[in-house]
């Protein structure tokens, strides 16, 4: 029987899954190099510190020779010290010489400290500069490229034998474990959506899971003229997929009473597009064009058409539909 009831408003908004930006790296050699050996290709999985690639690069080797170089100069200056130092305190050798000796070595240090910083600069970590003075000198020319998190390489533009340039992209790696939802937020809902909210996401395939909006970006893009709001969502096996669209159903209002409210499945569209519901009349049920209003998942406001108190059919109105259908194809092709 017909009758007023509560409903939950909703506002269904568009969105795209995005890979989490905060999980996700490019990866660029500081140096230019031709490439060796690559280690990693599309849609590998990847963990931190995991070699994907090797390079040989004559800057490097130049930063490398220079360390070294710095390194001998500071253990001659070292001995030259220690040696002007206890010739000093002997009185065989003047104070300017012992000053200059100590002067020299400050000066070394400064110079093998700036060496080392260059070659951490350019990706070198300390404990290779700590084995450095024991490296082959084949190994000077080695640059090596790293994961640096445990991931998925998702891009890659790099081949064996061709040359690198400094800082272009040759891997991108993302932590796909979590993703971005991001939807886009209509001016009308604006104020209506907001984070900590729970929104029930789905990709169209009959699945739905209800996450919580992470964030909503207070501007509105100048021409979507739509907001963004984004959900950080638990991707642990991979069954969001970036790039997908997806839909959300959000609760704009709550307990918002209406006159007559029905189930959705009472509401029929016919072919011409029409909506009715099989309502009692007699000992039969008739179709009667009604307008709908607000709509929630399960229930549909029926503005008018329908009034409190008529009894009317809840579900199977699709095979009265169809007998309806049956009847009339009858009456246009009697003999």
């Amino acid at each position: 029987m017909a009758g007023p009831g509560d409903l939950d408003v909703t506002t269904e908004l568009p969105g795209e899954v995005q890979v989490n930006g905060d999980r996700m790296a490019h990866i660029s050699p500081r140096v230019g190099g031709v490439v060796k050996e690559v280690h990693a290709s599309l849609g590998d999985t990847v963990r931190a510190g995991q070699l994907l690639a090797v390079l040989e690069s004559s800057e490097l080797a130049d930063a490398k020779a220079a360390f070294l170089a710095a390194t001998e100069r500071l253990r001659l200056a070292n001995a030259t010290f220690d040696r002007e130092e206890r010739l000093f305190h002997s009185k065989v050798s003047s104070e300017q010489d012992y000053l200059d000796a100590r002067k020299s070595r400050a000066e070394t240090r400064i110079e093998l400290r700036a060496a080392g910083q260059k070659l951490q600069a350019l990706g070198v970590a300390q404990t290779e500069l700590d084995a450095l003075p024991d490296q082959h000198d084949t190994e000077l020319t080695i640059y090596r490229l790293t994961a640096p998190f445990s991931g998925t390489v998702i891009d890659r533009h790099i081949t064996l034998g061709e040359t690198v340039a400094a800082e272009r992209p040759v891997f991108t790696v993302a932590d796909l474990s979590t993703v971005w939802i991001d939807l886009s937020v209509y001016q009308k809902d604006i104020g209506a959506v907001r984070a900590g909210q729970r929104a029930r996401v789905s990709t169209g395939h009959g699945d739905e899971t209800e996450l919580e909006i992470s964030f909503v970006q207070p501007l509105v893009g100048e021409e979507t003229r739509t907001a963004l709001a984004r959900i950080e969502a638990p991707n642990p096996d991979g069954d969001w997929h970036p790039g997908c669209f997806v839909t959300a159903r959000i609760s704009t209002s709550t307990d918002v009473t209406a006159r007559v409210v029905v189930p959705a499945t009472a509401v029929i569209r016919m072919e011409d597009g029409d909506e009715v519901i099989f309502v009692e009349t007699g000992d039969s049920f008739e179709p009667r064009h009604v307008e709908v209003g607000r709509q929630t998942r399960n229930d549909v406001e029926i503005v008018s058409g329908l009034a409190p108190g008529e009894r009317y059919v809840l579900r199977g109105g699709f095979s009265l539909k169809a007998e309806l259908a049956k009847e009339s194809f009858g009456d246009g092709h009697g003999h």
